[in-house]
C-alpha cells in the first residue's frame, strides 16, 4: 500500500465512526486509533452486500441529507435492493473518473459517444453520460432498446463511440450485419461494462463493428462503472488508486493474497462521502497485475474478471465458472461466443448440457459438438452435454445475460 493511501484510509477512519451510523454499529468496539499499519487495517472486518441491504433505505449515509444529491441503486433482484447516497462531491468525483477512462481509450472531446446502457437508479447511463460531458464529447443519450430507433441515430448523428453492455454490443452488432448497413456506421469505439466477456466475443464484436473495445469496470455500491478500464496495450485494468484502493482475499478464508494471484477483489473508497466503503467484498474474482503496464500509465491494474465467486457452479465436483465455458469454447474454430448451459439433476445425477451457436450446417453439428465435448473433458474435467444451435437461436439482452441456468435446486 502506498504511504499516500493509508494517509487517506487513516483520515477517514479517525471521522468515520460520527459520520456514519453505519460503520459506528459495524466497527463497535473497535478504536479507529489502532488502525496504525496496514496489517491492523486488514484485520478490520469486511462489509458485505448484505451489511448494506440491512441499512435499507438511508442507512449508509455518512452526510446530512441536506448534503445528498443523488441516490442510486442495485437492481434489488435478489432481494432488497442498496441504496448508495451520493452529494455534490461524489458525483463530481465520478465524473473524473469516467473522464479518465475516455481518455484512456483514446476518446476525445470530437468524438460522439452513444449511450445505450440504462438511466434511472441504476448508475450506468448517466455514468457514462456524465464522463463525457466533463470530456467535452457530444453525448447521445439513448439509453437501451429499440434497436431500429438506436440504428437510425447511430447513422444521422454519426456515433463514433458506442458505450453498452457486452450483450447489447453483439445484438446491434448483429442487426447492422442483417441490414447490410455497415457502411454507413463511424463506429471507431466501443466501451464495454456490465457484465464478463470472453475473448472470443470480444474479437467478434470488434470485428463485426469494427471498432476498437475497451472494458470498463465499476459497481454500484462504488460510484457505478469508470472506476477502471483497460489501455491500449492489453486487457488488463487500469484502476484510479486517488479514489479507491483495492485488495485481493482468498474468497474462503478472506486472508490477503499477494499481487499476481487471483482472487476477490475488495474495495476501499478514500473519497466518497455520501456513503464511504471499507473493505466490500464485491465478488469479483480477479487479480493485481505487478509491475508496469506498457502504457507508461502510473496507475496499477486489474485483470480481466475470470467471473464471480457467486457466479461458480460445482458440477460432478468440479468448480466451473463461466470463463471456462468461454476459454472451451474459444479454442474451437467452427463454435461461435453465445452459449446457454443447462445443469439438471436427473436418475441420481448431474447432467450439464452446453447449447453453442455455429454458422456449420447442421449436417456437421455433431462433429462440432464432439470437439467441444473432447475439450470440455480435457480442459476442464467432466463430461457433458454439447449441442450445437444456429447462429443467432440464442437469446439477446439488451442488458446482461444470464447464460448458465442450474435446475437442481
Amino acid at each position: 500500500m502506498k504511504e499516500e493511501t493509508f494517509s487517506q484510509i487513516k483520515t477517514m477512519l479517525s471521522t468515520i465512526k460520527e459520520k456514519s451510523a453505519f460503520y459506528n454499529k459495524k466497527f463497535e468496539g473497535i478504536d479507529m486509533g489502532d488502525v496504525k499499519t496496514e496489517e491492523d487495517f486488514r484485520n478490520l472486518p469486511f462489509t458485505t452486500k448484505d451489511d448494506l441491504r440491512e441499512a435499507y433505505p438511508l442507512g449508509l449515509a455518512a452526510v446530512p441529507d441536506e448534503k445528498i444529491v443523488r441516490i442510486h441503486s442495485s437492481s434489488g433482484t435478489t432481494g432488497t435492493p442498496v441504496i448508495i447516497p451520493y452529494t455534490a462531491k461524489d458525483v463530481a468525483d465520478w465524473a473524473i473518473q469516467f473522464k479518465r477512462c475516455y481518455e484512456m481509450a483514446g476518446i476525445t472531446p470530437k468524438d460522439r459517444i452513444h449511450v445505450t446502457p440504462g438511466y434511472g437508479l441504476w448508475t450506468a447511463g448517466i455514468g457514462f453520460q456524465l464522463g463525457a460531458e466533463l470530456l467535452g464529447a457530444m453525448v447521445i443519450p439513448m439509453g437501451p432498446g429499440n434497436t431500429e430507433k438506436q440504428l437510425r441515430m447511430m447513422i444521422d448523428m454519426e456515433s463514433t463511440v458506442l458505450c453498452a453492455t457486452s450483450s447489447y454490443a453483439l445484438l446491434l452488432a448483429e442487426a447492422i450485419a442483417e441490414k447490410g448497413i455497415g457502411d454507413q456506421i463511424k463506429l471507431r469505439k466501443g466501451v464495454i461494462g456490465s457484465e464478463r466477456w470472453g475473448e472470443k466475443m470480444r474479437n467478434r464484436i470488434a470485428n463485426e463493428l469494427g471498432v476498437e473495445l475497451y472494458d470498463i469496470y465499476g459497481l454500484t455500491e462504488v460510484y457505478g462503472p469508470g472506476i477502471g478500464i483497460n489501455c491500449q496495450h492489453n486487457h488488463e485494468m487500469h484502476y484510479w488508486d486517488d479514489y479507491v484502493y483495492f485488495e485481493i482475499v482468498d474468497p474462503k478464508t478472506g486472508e490477503n493474497l499477494p499481487d499476481g494471484t487471483f482472487g476477490e477483489l475488495v474495495i476501499t473508497t478514500l473519497q466518497k462521502e455520501g456513503a464511504p466503503l471499507i473493505r466490500f467484498r464485491t465478488h469479483d474474482l480477479t487479480r493485481i497485475v505487478p509491475g508496469e503496464c506498457p502504457c507508461g500509465s502510473e496507475f496499477p491494474r486489474i485483470d480481466t474478471l475470470i467471473g464471480r465467486t457467486d457466479d461458480m457452479i460445482k458440477v460432478k465436483g468440479v468448480n466451473i465458472f463461466p470463463a471456462h465455458v468461454e476459454e472451451v469454447l474459444a479454442l474451437i474454430g467452427d463454435a461461435s461466443s453465445e452459449y446457454q448451459v443447462m445443469i439438471d439433476h436427473l436418475n441420481g445425477r448431474d447432467i450439464m448440457t452446453v447449447f453453442f451457436e455455429t454458422p456449420v450446417s447442421k449436417d456437421d453439428y455433431k462433429v462440432v459438438e464432439e470437439q467441444v465435448t473432447e475439450v470440455f473433458k480435457n480442459r476442464i474435467g467432466i463430461k457433458i452435454e454439447a449441442k450445437a444451435v444456429q447462429m443467432g437461436d440464442l437469446p439477446r439482452s439488451e442488458k446482461k445475460s444470464n447464460h448458465i441456468f442450474d435446475n437442481r435446486y
